[in-house]
């Protein structure tokens, strides 16, 4: 089966397949401090459930990735994403402008990608995210395995960063 003919597996990034524990403490702040949040990411430990996950997809799928990283942080996601031995894969990231809630833009992306191609799943730690697409009536596999802040939950839906 060529790739263009694969079903997608997508997979967020942040609680799912990278931790981000580690850099959680900069969302903690008055006011936040998101490039010490973003700056941080490429010493994330990889979460071993998500990894695996992917790798395990990319057997039958397409893997793609859907992060709400803003687009400044690429070259560092990109490089992580190798470092981690993670399938190649299509990377979606948010805007650096772009504040909507991650459950707008995620899905519009979704939708988008679903008009072309199956996508057999979505892999994301976001609740919110987690509703909404499968209220919109897509397979979720919710990524419980981390564990994230109060002010990181904030911030995915109140201030649309990541």
């Amino acid at each position: 089966m060529t790739s263009d003919k694969k079903p997608l597996a997508v997979f967020d990034l942040d609680g799912t397949l990278a931790d981000t524990a580690h850099r959680q403490r900069f969302l903690e702040r008055k006011p936040r401090d998101w490039d010490g949040f973003f700056g941080a990411a490429p010493d994330d430990p990889p979460l071993p459930e998500g990894v695996a996950l992917a790798r395990e997809s990319a057997e039958e799928c397409e893997v793609v990735y859907l992060t709400g990283r803003p687009e400044r942080s690429r070259a560092d996601t990109v490089a992580w994403l190798a470092a981690q031995g993670l399938p190649a894969g299509r990377l979606h990231m948010r805007r650096d402008d772009d504040r909507r809630p991650a459950r707008r833009t995620k899905l519009e992306i979704l939708r988008r990608m679903a008009r072309g191609r199956t996508v057999r799943m979505l892999v994301d730690d976001d609740e919110l995210v987690c509703d909404e697409a499968e209220r919109t009536g897509f397979t979720v596999v919710r990524a419980r395995w981390a564990s994230t802040s109060t002010a990181l939950k904030d911030a995915q839906e109140r201030e649309g960063r990541t």
